[in-house]
């Protein structure tokens, strides 16, 4: 069970503290309801809070007051203000120096529960009540339903030897999904081995993975221990499985099969006890329908089958994944930096994010790195935003299209002769009808009239 939020609430007003106390018991959170700005603060010297929610007007020290001295001590901990009408333009001001929200008095119970819900958002990666900030879990930042079930199906998969196929677009995480069922696990004190099939070369991809002798090919100067027996007695984790090239599905099934692995040159195969992941972002049915995948493989790669939804599916966890990001960055490059403007966490939440969870991070550490204050601006998480659409490409995408654009050329300069564009290649016919395959070109469009 996850822990219970806790709420610090501050007001002078016994009634108003009585009634608002209520309404966040019953909305399930831990409140602790004092009369001054002195108290809470000797509070949270005690225990600390996941938010603050003061009202403005308080005898001694004020709110606002309140706020500057829970800034210093409890930098990521969300501040809301509670404010009658004649202090809104001041209230407004303190949501520029860093304060998270404010409510003008009188307000209704969804309004406060809406601003309390958003204010604990940012203080997510703190929270272990979301973000089970030890465990099998730790890397993974999020309370949506929507990966909440999915964890849970990932758990009880983890406690079993089955090989996972985890499917998803890219950027959503699948990485840090199968490092997390590995945790889980009962190979966890054993190594996690993560190799990305489609950012090696498919020439340099079979000694990675199963390893080579010395003189089994010019260039192996030295024998080489493959990724496959050094995640032996642990997790495998293949990404990218559908651009593994059809020979390696080969090797790899015999591996699944007689769970022994054979190095590039060697006599003899090794034994090998190994759990696979795999990951991809292809549709692995369309690609055995082409004949660039092995069917007999995917079974045995889709024993379980979890699919991870795209960013724009579990919106929920924007406000967690932005925090968690900002802390981190802010720690490497020594920036004090406390969080998102409310307006410029609004817009987070509110983006497309077509390149998921990777697009969202790389945002974030541009705002940080530009930022001057204590908070990331809307303006800068606009600018952020449009210029991580023209981003540079990872190496794995700049690779893939690099190869469509030099298989382009040469079917356009040979007319669609796959031979002669084979020839220039140096690739024999059927490994370069294959990387046709992949690209997903036909020869015939090419041709000449």
């Amino acid at each position: 069970m996850s822990a219970i939020a806790r709420i610090v609430l501050v007001d002078d007003d016994p009634d108003l503290l009585r009634l608002l106390g209520l309404r966040l018991g019953a909305a399930g959170y831990e409140v602790e309801a004092l009369n001054s700005a002195e108290a809470a603060l000797n509070a949270l010297a005690a225990r600390r809070a996941d938010l603050l929610l003061t009202d403005w007007r308080l005898p001694g020290m004020d709110g606002l007051e309140l706020f500057e001295q829970v800034r210093q001590r409890y930098p990521a901990m969300p501040v809301i203000l509670l404010t009658a009408h004649g202090t809104v333009p001041d209230a407004v001001e303190a949501v520029s120096r860093g304060v998270f929200g404010y409510l003008v008095k009188p307000f209704d119970g969804k309004a406060l529960l809406d601003k309390v819900a958003q204010g604990l958002s940012l203080a997510g990666p703190g929270r272990p009540a979301d973000q089970a900030a030890t465990g099998w879990r730790s890397g993974l930042v999020s309370r949506s339903p929507a990966m909440e079930e999915l964890l849970a199906e990932a758990r009880m998969v983890a406690a079993t030897g089955a090989s996972v196929l985890l499917r998803g677009e890219s950027g959503t995480g699948k990485e840090v999904l199968a490092k997390a069922i590995h945790l889980a696990s009962p190979r966890a004190g054993q190594p996690f081995i993560a190799v990305n099939c489609g950012a090696i070369p498919d020439n340099l991809l079979e000694s990675e993975l199963f390893g080579h002798e010395k003189g089994s090919f010019t260039g192996a100067n030295a024998r080489q221990t493959g990724l496959i027996q050094q995640a032996d007695g642990g997790t495998l984790f293949l990404d990218e499985i559908g651009d593994m090239p059809p020979p390696l599905q080969v090797k790899l099934l015999r591996v699944l099969q007689e769970r022994e692995v054979r190095p590039v040159g060697a006599t003899r195969a090794t034994p090998v006890d190994i759990r696979l992941v795999s990951a991809t972002h292809r549709e692995l049915e369309a690609l055995i329908q082409e004949g660039s995948f092995r069917e007999d493989l995917f079974y045995r790669l889709n024993v379980v089958s979890l699919r991870l939804p795209p960013l724009a599916e579990r919106r929920e966890d924007i406000p967690l994944l932005a925090a968690h990001f900002l802390e981190k960055i802010a720690t490497r490059y020594q920036k004090a930096v406390s969080g998102f403007a409310a307006d410029a966490l609004e817009y987070l939440s509110a983006a497309p994010w077509p390149g998921n969870i990777r697009q969202l991070a790389n945002v974030v550490e541009q705002c940080c790195v530009l930022t001057t204050g204590s908070l990331v601006t809307l303006a800068q998480v606009q600018k952020a935003v449009a210029s991580e659409e023209s981003a540079i490409p990872t190496l794995a995408e700049a690779k893939r299209q690099f190869e469509r654009d030099y298989l382009e050329r040469l079917l356009r300069l040979t007319g669609g002769n796959v031979s002669d564009a084979a020839r220039l290649a140096d690739r024999n016919r059927t490994e370069f009808y294959r990387l046709l395959q992949k690209h997903e070109l036909t020869p015939a469009a090419f041709k000449l009239e």
